[in-house]
């Protein structure tokens, strides 16, 4: 992957902060108030605070960066074939935002050429952020973070965030893949790549995801010392499946790939 330039990046990384900082200042006033649902064409649920937060980050993208594309998840895409694309993901976790749970988070991710090289996690009740270079390292709150040294799946703590998200097929997939680990549990949306990043689970196996739930995932994932991938073990970028596996080392991701394919 061709990075951009330090002194490129870092400007990036400072407007990305920048843009997070806002969505925090708007999103969490309305966290456990009144909020206004509906539902989009595949029943899930939207809240106008998604809409507000999705918004200013495009306009702030506009204007410091016109010939940058953005891809949204309430607002669609836009210039998708720039060399520089930004990913937003408002509120990761709405189901979680409008029953008053905390943990959603929201996802911010610059790709150059359709490769992630910059991605944030930020979670606004927990106070939590973190930030992945390509290339770099991932950072806690501004303390550098890595995964765990699990290597095995039989000690690896697994997280997906609900078997609802899996098909009839997928299910058996990761029924096989997540009782050969040591615990599984479900929950947390953005927040288990998080914890993975940080070193406090091993892996995350999902499926049903759209390109703006994963594309900040990978970078912190990556420079914390992890892989990201498709079910194949295919790197993920603008075009890849919802299938994505987390782990939090090349032989347990490995491991997890050869469980999947078992079947195949």
């Amino acid at each position: 992957m061709a990075l951009p330039p330090p002194s490129l990046i870092d400007g990036f990384e400072t407007f990305a902060r920048g843009i997070v900082d806002t969505a925090r200042e708007l999103s969490m006033p309305h966290f456990r108030g009144a909020i206004d649902v509906s539902l989009k064409d595949d029943a899930s649920p939207v809240t106008a605070v998604d809409r507000m937060v999705e918004a200013m980050v495009r306009e702030r993208i506009q204007a410091s960066y016109p010939e940058h594309g953005v891809l949204g998840e309430e607002y669609g895409a836009l210039r998708t074939d720039a060399e520089y694309v930004w990913s937003i993901d408002p509120i990761d976790g709405t189901r979680s935002f409008i029953s008053g749970w905390p943990l959603w988070g929201t996802l911010l991710a610059l790709l150059r050429n359709g490769e992630p090289v910059i991605g944030l996690i930020d979670m606004p009740v927990l106070g939590e952020r973190w930030i992945g270079r390509a290339g770099q390292f991932s950072t806690f709150n501004g303390v550098r973070c890595q995964t765990s040294a699990c290597t095995r799946l039989s000690d690896a703590t697994l997280y997906a965030t609900t078997p609802d998200m899996f098909t009839a097929e997928e299910s058996v997939v990761f029924e096989r893949v997540s009782r050969a680990a040591r615990t599984r549990r479900f929950g947390g949306d953005c927040y288990s790549y998080a914890l993975l990043a940080a070193g406090h689970i091993d892996a995350v196996i999902e499926a049903d995801l759209k390109p703006y739930d994963y594309l900040a995932l990978a970078p912190v994932i990556e420079a914390a010392g992890g892989v990201i991938t498709d079910w194949q073990g295919r790197r993920l970028g603008l075009n890849s499946g919802g299938q994505v596996i987390a782990a939090a080392s090349a032989e347990l991701h490995r491991e997890i790939v050869e469980t999947i394919q078992q079947g195949a």
